[in-house]
């Protein structure tokens, strides 16, 4: 599970913010890509950077916030550092999951659709 290509952008090490890696996905929204799709996604990162954050994604358009959202489609789980380093291809997704250190709870299929919607 690649995050965001975008997240590149950013900055080539793990030591960006989460922040940073949410600004940097607003510039690779595929519109195309969702067509057709309600989804509301949540992060609950710990650590020192972490916190909330979410995005709803509504036929076409999206919105993206700091905080909670109201029956969340997927909840992703990790700390901050972690889930930057999966953005940044530094650490598996599908390893930090097995191992535990990513965790997915709601609609796998939803959760596996914010990597074409977000590229």
């Amino acid at each position: 599970m690649r995050c965001v290509g975008a997240a590149v952008a950013v900055a080539d090490n793990v030591d960006s913010t989460p922040q940073q890696v949410f600004d940097s996905m607003r510039d690779s929204f595929q519109p195309a890509k969702t067509k057709g799709v309600h989804a509301r996604y949540q992060w609950d990162l710990s650590g020192p950077n972490g916190g909330q954050w979410w995005i709803e994604v509504n036929d076409g358009t999206y919105k993206m916030g700091k905080g909670q959202i109201d029956h969340p489609s997927v909840t992703f789980r990790a700390s901050d550092k972690d889930w930057v380093a999966i953005c940044h291809d530094q650490l598996s997704g599908t390893w930090a999951y097995l191992t535990g250190r990513l965790k997915v709870r709601g609609d796998q299929n939803v959760a596996r659709k914010l990597g074409e919607i977000f590229p």
